[in-house]
């Protein structure tokens, strides 16, 4: 299975990070109700990103559940050196797993490193990154992750030049590579967002900080058409 028999057009994708881990698997059993089927698990090491997040072991209790419901975990790694991380990740459950270029030294080497455990593969680039940069060495990903933030911490505010790198992205990419977009996407941008080019976005408060989870996730797709 790869991206493109995940993707129904496109998916909005709740981001775990923003979730209440004392209700997580609960959470995620209502949101795939709801139709959610792709879930993004950021992973921070406290040095490429500040703060350290979930890793592994919450991702081995998830997957299950999202798996027996048909869905797909899709891992972000917010990390130095992420070739030490992909073992890890595809043995907890992980499907897709995306890499910050910052933050690798040999990028073509790391997409092969994940390929070679089964995962699908992801690059990711920072606001102060080129979409240029991330485009060059996209040969061998199935995505390019457009931050709209900078990573690292959840319920940031959106950076609206983010649309206008995504079109940049999407216009240097070739058809097959599929363009994610994360960080302050909620109903008021996911439709120029979606204009722009991208068919992935990721959602963290405008889902987990409403109080009817189905509903948020069903208005964010809803804006999709």
């Amino acid at each position: 299975m790869s991206w493109d028999d995940w993707i129904r057009t496109a998916e909005v994708e709740p981001s775990l990070y923003a979730a209440d881990f004392s209700r997580l698997g609960g959470q995620v059993e209502i949101l795939l109700r709801a139709g959610a089927r792709v879930f993004h698990f950021d992973v921070g090491d406290g040095h490429f990103v500040p703060p350290i997040t979930v890793g592994p072991i919450v991702l081995q209790w998830i997957s299950p559940i999202v798996h027996r419901a048909g869905g797909v975990l899709d891992c972000h790694l917010m990390v130095e050196e992420p070739e030490r991380h992909l073992a890890a990740i595809a043995e907890a459950g992980g499907d897709s797993v995306t890499f910050h270029l910052e933050a690798a030294a040999d990028v073509p080497a790391v997409a092969r490193a994940a390929r070679a455990e089964g995962l699908q593969v992801g690059l990711a680039f920072n606001p102060a990154t080129e979409p240029a940069a991330a485009a060059a060495l996209a040969r061998e990903v199935d995505l390019v992750l457009c931050m709209s933030i900078e990573p690292g911490y959840s319920g940031q505010a959106f950076m609206p030049a983010a649309i206008e790198r995504v079109g940049e992205l999407r216009g240097l990419l070739p058809a097959s590579v599929h363009v994610q977009v994360d960080g302050g996407v909620g109903h008021e941008n996911i439709g120029s967002l979606a204009a722009a080019g991208a068919d992935l976005f990721v959602v963290g408060s405008a889902i987990f900080g409403r109080r009817n989870l189905p509903r948020a996730y069903d208005r964010l797709a809803q804006a999709l058409g």
